[in-house]
Formats: C-alpha cells, structure tokens, sequence
C-alpha cells in the first residue's frame, strides 16, 4: 500500500523570533502526517472512540531549520508494532534534504471504557504495510 507523503504549508504563525518554525510546531505536524495516513489506513469513519490510539511519547531531533517560504513532505513509517502499541518514526524533507527526524509511540486506547486494547485487526494491518516502506 502506497501512501503519499504530507505536503504542509509553513504558517507565518509557525515561526519563532529568529524566523524559524519553532521547535513545539514539529508536533503538531507529526500530528498532521498521523491523521493524513491513518485516514488513509483506515478511513474516514473509523470509530477513534472505540479504537484510538492516546500518544504515549515523542522524540525529535532538528537537523536544518524550516522556513516560512519552504514546502515540508513528511514520510511515516511504522518501526514497530507490539500487541497494543507500536511506535513511528518520521522524516521532514524539503527538496530531497532531510530537516527532521522524530519519532512516536501510541497504544491503542477505549475511550468509552478507558482502557489499552490490542491493536485491531485491520490497524494492525494497514500498520504492517508501512513497515515495508523504505527509510
């Protein structure tokens, strides 16, 4: 399953003093690049209360700064996949040159019961799919 990387556009609100997207807005566009392939694995209807995913941790590292006028795609891929968790990583390019590198852990979550649950089925599918991806 191939799933196009996320083009976003820079906001003027995205950019610190020093004329560069802060350092809090990488979350925010790892959060974008979630719901841009999730909603390609598993549609727009899927029921995230029933099956969510609550974001356990994040890690980033910044290795060129993002500016205003650049046109960031961001790639997602699966680095693995345990019974109720499983973790992504993320790279940031512009222009074929890597600016940002992170990564993510999410464990599936009930909502209407609060509680972890195993991956379902067709996630976890759709997840294995993104592992084959090249890195």
């Amino acid at each position: 399953m191939f799933i196009p990387p996320l083009k976003i556009q820079v906001r003027f609100s995205d950019l610190d003093i020093l004329g560069h997207v802060n350092n809090t807005i990488y979350l925010s566009y790892f959060e974008m690049a979630r719901i841009h392939y999730f909603t390609a694995l598993v549609g727009p209807n899927w029921d995230w209360l029933k099956e969510g995913v609550v974001l356990v941790k994040n890690d980033v590292e910044y290795h060129v700064p993002i500016l205003l006028h650049d046109e960031p795609t961001i790639f997602l891929f699966v680095t693995e996949i345990r019974n109720k968790s499983f973790s992504l990583a993320y790279k940031i390019m512009i222009n074929e040159k890597l600016h940002t590198t992170g990564g993510s852990t999410l464990v599936c979550f009930n909502s209407t019961i609060q509680k972890a649950i195993a991956i379902p089925p067709i996630m976890r599918e759709g997840l294995s799919k993104l592992t084959q991806n090249e890195r």
